[in-house]
């Protein structure tokens, strides 16, 4: 089984970034539990744990479509290759980066051609300036184009393999599985106020979406991914230290990772996992 150190296709809040103190925490686990990746994403964590443990049982969301975009993985690297040759007759010099309003309305026509499925994720992180993405054609026409395409092609191979692929709401497919024995549930939640557009839901992940999480990681084994942004761990300590509730974190190991968004901007990404076996 290949080993994947990111998702294949573009996805995000992907967590390739921990996964060097994932598989090291996954030692503290059993290899023959079953792992359940509540909120899936790219797969990457289930995939990660499937390649570390080939003898756990490892059930893996699909809830925003990620497999689709894999099945069609031939056609969106067709489409990109049609793009990178449209590319390579950038002639802007003020901005290498930057493509031409003749460069993108041919870009716009190639595209507007494309029939059946459309990998927007992929396209937009290809055409869109760091961190843009778009899901749907008019929007694309919006936007300012750059050449941040990939040389090579994308490649998926193997990628879930030996992953129990299912698609439900988070909170079902925590109740399947909250009363078995030996199970690690893999909670990995949109970050709070985090743009959910990419994501398969037409809204923002509030506060009361991001409480409502933490039932899964009550008595339970769990890994868990926030970051300082939220400030979750805070008010579940205050909640906790004045008689509110219990801290569903007690007990837990904390692991953190910095990111830098700009040069004068930061955040640190947070990885709390606990085994209650």
């Amino acid at each position: 089984m290949k080993n994947y150190t990111q998702a294949p296709l573009p996805f995000q809040g992907q967590k390739r970034k921990f996964l060097k103190h994932f598989k090291e925490a996954l030692k503290e686990f059993s290899p023959n539990a079953t792992y359940v990746d509540l909120f899936g994403g790219s797969g990457l964590l289930s995939h990660t744990v499937k390649n570390f443990y080939p003898d756990a049982t490892v059930i893996y969301n699909d809830f925003d479509n990620y497999t689709l975009r894999i099945e069609n993985i031939d056609n969106t690297n067709t489409l990109l290759a049609d793009i990178r040759a449209i590319c390579s007759k950038n002639t802007n010099r003020k901005d290498k980066e930057r493509l031409s309003d003749e460069l993108r309305s041919k870009i716009i026509e190639r595209i507007s051609h494309e029939q059946g499925f459309i990998d927007w994720v992929t396209i937009s992180s290809s055409l869109l300036f760091s961190m843009n993405y778009v899901t749907n054609f008019e929007h694309l026409k919006k936007e300012t184009f750059y050449n941040r395409l990939r040389l090579s092609d994308y490649y998926a191979e193997g990628y879930l393999e030996g992953v129990n692929t299912t698609k439900k709401d988070y909170r079902d497919l925590f109740a399947d599985y909250r009363n078995n024995t030996d199970v690690v549930f893999l909670v990995d939640p949109p970050y709070l106020s985090t743009d959910t557009t990419t994501y398969n839901r037409n809204d923002y992940w509030k506060l009361s979406d991001y409480l409502n999480v933490l039932k899964t990681i009550e008595d339970t084994s769990y890994f868990y991914f926030t970051s300082n942004k939220s400030q979750i761990t805070e008010l579940c300590e205050w909640m906790q230290q004045h008689g509110y509730c219990r801290n569903p974190f007690d007990g837990a190991k904390t692991i953190t990772v910095g990111t830098q968004l700009t040069y004068n901007a930061a955040y640190n990404d947070i990885m709390i996992y606990r085994n209650n076996f």
